[in-house]
């Protein structure tokens, strides 16, 4: 009877042994398939390696921009909350890797009780060493657990460098329209100058009686047009101003803004798009959606193994004895060391439930994760399909300017010469001005889009083009390596 119990016993702990062997496997599902329809290319020409692979100090070519984006790196509050949020994410994971591991405590009391059986209370003492409620991951549910959150703090570092990106495009369009706000206030004043002489000519000419008031009135309103426009460029100006301020996070010094306009932001002549395949790697809001959709993943698994009993082991070890003095004598050594068990019967499905709810959560992620891929080819190809058309924009806004330029001049000689009216110099010089205007709304829309195609192809996560970054691959990919 000895040798059946102890061949049983042998039997049992073989079979607790592979079933621990085991354990380790996550009870998480086959990985889903993304179906984003990621086109052969993009529709504008675009040749050539992606612009995202310069680091921002190589792309951007005017050292006071570089010097304000370092700045906005340093002080920005969204970027200093990302980067305390990838601190927080990395304590959670550091949390659930430490509960794959028993926690040990010390432990000591002193007990007084009266009993029946005595007439005098008694008094006992315990000290010890213990293990509480280590779980043993069977199912792999502490290991999905692990995988859930180190996902989640891979997903926020990337979410930190999406943010730095967003940061430096902002940083450098704000600074941009500062610039060119600068330029609209003095194409503006310039204006308002040549109206004013205008002004006072057809004031004379009607003091004399050469002309009636009209032509003065005429004059007066285009006065009163271009005051209005200086004062409303210098309230532009001030507004760039302080958005650039808050970007940066402190007040910007003076001898890092463009006081005129900036006409290169970026030492590259030719800004190339790469391969569609380089726009997935560079993005990094692509990468946080990938991580989210294999955190959920690990949900399921950790979520199935809640279908099934939760074994728990709780130990101690230590001295025990009713007279304090006899503590740590020989005889007063105690231990205990038993198993728990807690094993589903009815619960009305709410663990089934609760697996239900980890698989749409898991086609919620999938769904999250196939429209920022499409979001991001679709921001690329709108900045594309600028950059392609700008240069004939350009080319004949330059025109344009050139001809009104000369229609005003020749206006105003036939006006002089009395060949004229007034209203045809008023006309071409609206004229004019308006073309000026829409000239360097086009040079800063060339710029931006500039800025904008780099942001958009995932640019401004490295410094120096020089730099490499490595990419954790997510348990899910993980998972299918092995």
């Amino acid at each position: 009877m000895q040798k059946v119990w102890s061949i049983s016993g042998r039997s049992i702990a073989v079979s607790a042994l592979a079933l621990a062997l085991t354990a380790c496997q996550s009870m998480r599902g086959p990985e889903p398939v993304a179906q984003a329809n990621i086109p052969q290319g993009y529709t504008a020409s675009a040749s050539g390696t992606s612009v995202a692979e310069q680091g921002y100090k190589d792309f951007f070519a005017d050292p006071r921009l570089v010097q304000v984006i370092e700045m906005a790196l340093a002080n920005n509050r969204d970027l200093r909350t990302a980067t305390l949020n990838i601190q927080r994410a990395q304590q959670t994971y550091q949390i659930t890797e430490n509960n794959q591991l028993p926690t040990i405590g010390a432990s000591g009391s002193i007990l007084r009780q009266d009993t029946l059986s005595n007439t005098k209370p008694m008094t006992s003492y315990n000290v010890g060493l213990g293990v509480t409620a280590y779980e043993l991951d069977f199912w792999g549910r502490v290991r999905s657990l692990k995988d859930n959150a180190l996902d989640s703090y891979l997903a926020t570092q990337s979410s930190r460098d999406a943010t730095q990106i967003s940061l430096i495009g902002q940083v450098a369009q704000a600074w941009l329209s500062y610039s060119f706000a600068n330029a609209n206030l003095k194409l503006a004043d310039q204006t308002l100058k040549a109206q004013l002489e205008s002004y006072n000519l057809n004031k004379k000419r009607f003091d004399v009686g050469i002309d009636s008031e009209l032509p003065v009135r005429q004059a007066q309103i285009s006065v009163e047009t271009a005051r209005n426009d200086v004062a409303n460029y210098k309230t532009q100006v001030a507004q760039a101003q302080n958005l650039l301020n808050l970007l940066v996070g402190q007040a910007v010094p003076e001898n890092l803004l463009a006081k005129q306009p900036v006409t290169q932001v970026t030492k590259s002549t030719a800004i190339g798009a790469g391969l569609p395949s380089d726009l997935l790697n560079n993005r990094p809001d692509v990468r946080t959606a990938e991580y989210q959709l294999s955190a959920a993943g690990a949900n399921i698994g950790a979520a199935k193994a809640q279908l099934y009993p939760t074994i728990s082991l709780t130990g101690t070890a230590g001295y025990a004895s009713t007279d304090l003095s006899d503590l740590f004598k020989s005889g007063a050594f105690v231990w205990s060391l038993g198993p728990s068990l807690d094993i589903p019967i009815f619960d009305w499905g709410t663990r089934k439930a609760n697996v239900k709810i980890s698989e749409i959560d898991q086609k919620i992620a999938l769904a999250n994760y196939e429209q920022t891929i499409q979001t991001a080819f679709r921001e690329v190809n709108d900045a594309l399909a600028t950059r392609e058309n700008i240069g004939d924009r350009l080319a004949a806004q330059r025109r344009l300017v050139e001809a009104t330029n000369t229609t005003y001049k020749l206006s105003n000689a036939r006006f002089r010469a009395g060949i004229d009216n007034y209203l045809t110099v008023l006309d071409s010089q609206r004229s004019a001005y308006s073309a000026e205007q829409s000239l360097l709304l086009l040079q800063q829309a060339n710029l931006n889009n500039q800025v904008e195609l780099y942001k958009t192809l995932g640019g401004g996560v490295k410094a120096n083009t020089s730099d490499s970054i490595q990419q954790q691959p997510s348990t899910a990919e993980t998972k299918a390596a092995k």
